[in-house]
């Protein structure tokens, strides 16, 4: 018999492995793309709703705060609202993809590639 077929065996693995982990690392892309988050600021006088990969998909504006006077206020509270929720899109990515090499059982701090 031939010893070096277990080898063959291994390798058939780790390539069935591989397979799995990009059929899953494809179903999170997809997931991440419907996962929303929201960020907020002006203690939610501005909210900012974004898909998990950071894709701003609305912006929820309290008309209280349009006053001609206060036009670089409510800028900023935009810009804010929107950073917040690209902050929270990130964070929400992470937690995903901390879960999925959990379930595969890789090391939590191992980066995989979006």
């Amino acid at each position: 018999m031939l010893k070096g077929l277990g080898g063959l065996g291994d390798m058939a693995k780790m390539m069935k492995q591989a397979q799995e982990m990009q059929g899953k690392m494809t179903q999170l892309q997809d997931d991440l793309k419907s996962i929303t988050v929201v960020g907020e600021s002006g203690a939610g006088l501005v909210k900012a709703t974004a898909t998990a990969k950071g894709e701003l998909k609305a912006l929820d504006i309290d008309p209280s705060i349009f006053d001609p006077n206060e036009k670089e206020v409510v800028e900023d509270l935009i810009l804010a609202a929107i950073k917040d929720a690209q902050s929270r899109a990130s964070e929400r990515a992470e937690q995903e993809m901390r879960k999925l090499t959990e379930e595969m059982g890789l090391p939590a701090d191992m980066k995989l590639p979006f």
